[in-house]
């Protein structure tokens, strides 16, 4: 049953992926995300490029979806990279996904599809500093 929901989750990250340039300073669609919610619905999205930085992530993109349809629980996070392979959240992502709440630490990451393999939030992000608040 696990395999089949991370299989779901992968092939909804990978189908929106669409690495396209929309001009000389923006390019979408490389990454694609998808995050299963404790309600059992999946949002997905996908990565923003800018020339200046202010771009964003697809995890953090398919976050914003969650939280636009009044979710703020997720339970798994599935990233398709440019070359098909699974892969973390950055930094910036892990930091965003922990300020969603303490039970944070329990999101799976999915690492690889074949072998299965994942990771909790927990352990890319020990000694979390609001784990204290």
């Amino acid at each position: 049953m696990d395999n089949d929901i991370w299989k779901t989750l992968y092939e909804r990250a990978d189908s929106v992926r669409c690495g396209r340039k929309l001009s000389e300073l923006m390019e979408v669609g490389s990454v694609g995300a998808a995050i299963l919610t404790d309600k059992g619905n999946i949002y997905t999205g996908i990565c923003i490029d800018t020339a200046c930085g202010m771009g964003m992530c697809a995890e953090r993109n398919a976050i914003a979806n969650m939280l636009t349809n009044g979710e703020n629980k997720i339970l798994k996070v599935a990233a398709v990279m440019p070359d098909g392979s699974s892969g973390t959240p950055c930094g910036v992502c892990r930091e965003f996904m922990m300020q969603l709440g303490k039970e944070s630490k329990d999101i799976e990451i999915l690492l690889s599809l074949e072998p299965l393999k994942t990771v909790k939030l927990g352990e890319q992000i020990p000694d979390w500093w609001g784990s204290k608040i």
